[in-house]
């Protein structure tokens, strides 16, 4: 554990705020979602500044549709993504990463001086990071479909069926990017910011999982993926249940890392790719696009943040 003078600690705190205010946002700003619902878009009428997609009809509901709809998800991300327009948002979120990796290991060294050292942080970090390890969301979807069952609700199942199918498409890319990646969680690092290894040995790996498996988190892309598909089945919720879900998500990521399971790091990239399977999985049908006429090209800034108690960097990544 490294010493840190009181001043640095509200500097390292300051960042901590700043990064977890970037998370909810990034997840709930209007912008973003415009810029994720023209990445999920399948079928574009015209080129206009104002298009509009062709909607197929939606094949009926069976108990199997959560599966069988995974491979086409898979395709729909790989091919709205991969692409030139897209390019810019791809280089945002690669250097908000890499601004974050600055902050990671002061971050954790604190985070990890307090989660050692209070009781009520480590049980309060702890209960948030069960609530993003996949099973309260299949949980979540296995309540959906016993009511939707019992009360013949034909969009509570919608919604169960959705809630599987996006954490078992979601989840696979993430295992993929974390089998690529080999990075060291914050609690088994060996180094500052802890180790990358590329491509690891897959017996090394599975024998020392938290060794190589903290990029991109799961846990907030599963918890990010699960309430956008609730809020997308169910928009009369989102005046109360969106900015409860926000927070809850946030504090995963807090809890994730103040655990030692996660860097900040590990986090943009895990909110990106749970708004987009979410995104996909609760619109089947594809999504109807208005695009602005503005330059709609991501934006990365970095600032001084400074406060009459802190001191800290402001990211802003703007779509």
């Amino acid at each position: 554990m490294r010493s840190c003078s009181s001043v640095g600690k509200k500097a390292v705190y300051s960042i901590t705020i700043t990064m977890l205010a970037f998370g909810v946002g990034l997840a709930g700003d209007d912008t973003l979602r415009v810029a994720m619902q023209d990445s999920v878009a399948m079928r574009i009428d015209s080129p206009s500044d104002s298009q509009s997609l062709i909607s197929t009809p939606t094949p009926k509901l069976k108990w199997y549709t959560m599966f069988e709809r995974i491979p086409g998800d898979w395709a729909t991300w790989w091919n709205t993504t991969f692409r030139e327009d897209k390019i810019p948002a791809m280089l945002a979120v690669t250097a908000l990463t890499a601004a974050t990796i600055v902050t990671d290991q002061p971050t954790w060294d604190v985070s990890d001086y307090w989660y050692k050292r209070s009781r009520v942080v480590k049980d309060v970090s702890d209960v948030f990071v069960y609530l993003g390890d996949g099973k309260p969301q299949f949980g979540l979807a296995a309540a959906y479909g016993l009511y939707g069952w019992l009360a013949n609700d034909e969009r509570a199942l919608l919604t169960a069926s959705q809630i599987t199918e996006v954490i078992l498409a979601c989840g696979t890319v993430i295992q993929v990017m974390k089998h690529i990646t080999g990075r060291e969680s914050p609690f088994v690092s060996t180094r500052t910011n802890g180790r990358w290894v590329f491509f690891p040995n897959q017996i090394e790996y599975h024998k020392k999982v938290p060794h190589y498996d903290a990029y991109p988190s799961g846990h907030i892309a599963t918890a990010l993926a699960t309430l956008t598909v609730v809020l997308e089945n169910y928009p009369e919720l989102k005046p109360w249940l969106q900015p409860i879900g926000y927070f809850v998500v946030g504090m995963i990521g807090v809890g994730m890392m103040t655990s030692g399971i996660h860097w900040w790091s590990d986090y943009p990239l895990g909110l990106v790719l749970g708004y987009q399977f979410g995104m996909i999985a609760s619109h089947p049908e594809g999504l109807e696009v208005a695009k602005s006429p503005d330059d709609a090209t991501p934006k990365l800034s970095l600032s001084p943040s400074i406060s009459p108690i802190s001191k800290g960097l402001r990211v802003s990544l703007q779509f």
